[in-house]
């Protein structure tokens, strides 16, 4: 891009969002692409002058050591652990080398079943390293789940934690394999079950000397003296179109599916992320209060921060309002990443005004509808007055499309932001037709970033992937004239009362504008005349500061009366994922339930 070029798409984004360019970010800013003005269809493509890269991640790793090796690269607070760039690939190296003397090949799966631990990190990259694919096992699994998901992928070797909550994973683990019970600890033997016969090792981070398997300390100490040069053979045979990660979905309308990610989809993704909001220019530190097993933080972050030598901060071990703030006056954090439920429990604390967190400036939020209320507040509370929404899946690696931290809040709000670089995005009807500009639909996209397909499942990789490559979200969306993306709601979560189509977003977007309401999440629930009515759970401000009745006065002559939910409830047990997000199947169980309903 020229440089006449690059200032007239700097004067344009000014004058289009009303924003200034900050000093460390204007290299980023100048080459983003101008948002198109006037579509025609609700089909977008954005051309970048951004080169692709065909780094592996452990590449990047070794680029990061050599660019910004003195550069911290992680800080886990909870374990008082802090590691450079340089020390970071070292002890990748040294635990790649010790993942190859349990005889795994390339291509190899193996699972990491943890909290935020520096252990997790590590892991991801000696995994790349070696050749092997990372699969993300949920950490709030059950024994049940955890087979599956063993299962499913064919792992080979399970690096596991102590536990979560009330879960002892070695407990779980013997449940499954009774024939750990029998080995000596610590010393490496090769599992034989019938019930899980891809399984050969298991690693736990941990203190104690379980039976049957390995210590991670001990096997990163056993590869200090190696001098083979095998992982460096093994590095080279590495492509960048190898599978690298393997994530379960959340399994809401069935079993989970492993999207089998490559290092490919994954480092290009962030590339133009970090681009986009000026993470690219280096020296951020980021509050990671986003669990590591998920796509925000082992994409969003882990790989995005060794390519532009930025500091990852992780609070605790799971997610902790607090302790996400207090890490942040203390590692004097830039950025912060968060759900919006995050960042609700965040701007509501009430020892937040005991605590400086005036050195951050941006943010990024995805996995929900961040109301005006929600923006306004992390903009004047926390400070990020260059947050951004971002919308993606896991089999789009993850993100589709950004706001400009310049955006204004209508944009910031009332959409999930413009398409990446490099992604086609379309919305299309029923028969697969592409729909004007501002015509809700089924959200497409297609590009760089679409999975190779769920592992060992051609059916669904078929039903969701199409024979030109475009990945159907499931989402329902309008595509604005201006290129921005606005999420009217799951295709499953559309709400059919009496014939009319009523998308739940709309009803929460407008509650929650009300200044008693933190949260509103609205759902159907079965009826037998109207086919669903609308129900809506609310969490108030203060206990008890609303009714039923201020909320149908509230909504009188402002929604329509179909609109308006039959069901009111107050409360504060939304059933969640791991990641924060909201579980309205759950909601929809427990409410029939309630009503005496068959759902």
């Amino acid at each position: 891009m020229s440089f006449q070029r690059s200032l007239r798409v700097c004067s344009y984004l000014i004058g289009r969002h009303g924003f200034s360019v900050r000093a460390t970010s204007s290299s980023s800013t100048s080459q983003r692409c101008a948002p198109v003005t006037h579509l025609k269809e609700s089909y977008i493509h954005c051309p970048s002058n951004l080169q692709m890269s065909s780094e592996t991640l452990g590449q990047v790793i070794d680029r990061a050591a050599v660019d910004f090796g003195s550069t911290e690269a992680v800080v886990f607070v909870h374990q008082n652990i802090r590691r450079t760039w340089l020390e970071i690939k070292q002890e990748a190296d040294r635990l790649a080398h010790g993942f190859l003397s349990l005889g795994l090949e390339r291509g190899d799966r193996i699972g990491i079943w943890a909290t935020n631990l520096y252990e997790w990190q590590l892991t991801q990259y000696a995994a790349a390293k070696a050749g092997l694919a990372l699969v993300n096992v949920n950490q709030a699994y059950q024994t049940k789940e955890l087979e599956y998901c063993l299962k499913k992928a064919g792992i080979r070797t399970l690096v596991a934690a102590d536990g979560y909550a009330t879960s002892n994973y070695y407990s779980m683990l013997t449940e499954l394999l009774p024939e750990l019970a029998e080995g000596e600890p610590n010393v490496p033997k090769s599992l034989k079950s019938e019930r899980l016969p891809m399984l050969r090792d298991v690693v736990m981070i941990t203190e104690n000397r379980n039976r049957g398997v390995l210590r991670f300390d001990d096997l990163l100490d056993a590869s200090k003296e190696s001098v083979s040069n095998e992982l460096e053979r093994r590095q080279a045979q590495v492509d960048c179109d190898d599978v690298c990660s393997i994530q379960f979905t959340s399994g809401t309308t069935g079993l989970p599916k492993g999207a089998a990610l490559t290092h490919h989809n994954m480092i290009n993704n962030v590339r133009g992320f970090g681009r986009r909001v000026g993470y690219d220019v280096g020296g951020e530190r980021i509050c990671m209060s986003v669990p590591l097993y998920h796509c925000f933080g082992c994409v969003g972050g882990s790989i995005l921060a060794p390519q532009f030598g930025n500091t990852m901060v992780f609070p605790s071990a799971v997610f902790n309002g607090l302790a996400s703030i207090q890490a942040t006056e203390k590692e004097r954090c830039t950025i912060m990443y968060g759900t919006p439920t995050m960042f609700v429990d965040m701007v509501n604390l009430p020892q937040l005004k005991d605590y400086d967190v005036s050195s951050l400036h941006g943010g990024l939020t995805a996995g929900a509808p961040v109301p005006y209320h929600l923006m306004e507040a992390m903009i004047k509370v926390l400070g990020l007055r260059d947050a951004v929404v971002a919308y993606g899946l896991t089999e789009a690696s993850p993100l589709l499309s950004v706001g400009f931290p310049g955006d204004d809040l209508e944009h910031r709000c009332g959409t999930v932001g413009y398409p990446l670089d490099h992604v086609e995005v379309k919305i299309v009807d029923a028969e697969g037709r592409v729909v004007p500009p501002g015509t809700p639909g089924e959200l497409c996209s297609r590009g760089y970033n679409t999975m190779l397909g769920y592992w060992e499942d051609e059916d669904k990789t078929k039903a969701t992937i199409t024979s030109s490559r475009w990945l159907l979200s499931g989402d329902t969306a309008v595509l604005t004239e201006d290129g921005y993306v606005k999420i009217v709601g799951r295709s499953k979560d559309m709400v059919i009362r009496g014939g009319e189509n009523i998308y739940p977003v709309e009803i929460e977007d407008f509650l929650m504008a009300h200044p008693d309401i933190l949260e509103a999440y609205a759902f159907g629930v079965p009826d037998d005349r109207m086919g669903e009515e609308v129900c809506v759970w609310i969490r108030t401000r203060e206990p008890d500061c609303l009714t039923e009745k201020d909320i149908r006065s509230f909504c009188k002559g402002k929604l329509s009366h179909f609109k308006i939910p039959r069901y009111i409830q107050f409360r504060d047990d939304f059933p969640k994922t791991v990641t924060g997000k909201i579980q309205k199947f759950v909601m929809r169980q427990m409410m029939a339930k309630e009503l005496g309903i068959e759902v």
